[in-house]
């Protein structure tokens, strides 16, 4: 599984972080989501599903 951000989208509302802090980011320059683990373990799923969920841009994607 792959997860991904799609930067043009990203407003860097930071719920990505929130719900998977192992996973995601936010740039320091500009605030934008950054990905930590393109591929997370299988432990680490529920939070990025919960981030994709969450994300208010749709920004955030899993490919299963």
């Amino acid at each position: 599984m792959t997860v991904r951000i799609d930067q043009d989208r990203c407003i860097g509302s930071g719920q990505c972080v929130l719900a998977a802090p192992d996973v995601f980011d936010q740039s320091d320059d500009d605030g934008t989501g950054l990905v930590l683990s393109a591929e997370p373990s299988a432990g680490l799923l529920p939070g990025v599903r919960h981030a994709v969920e969450r994300c208010p841009a749709q920004a955030v994607t899993l490919e299963e």
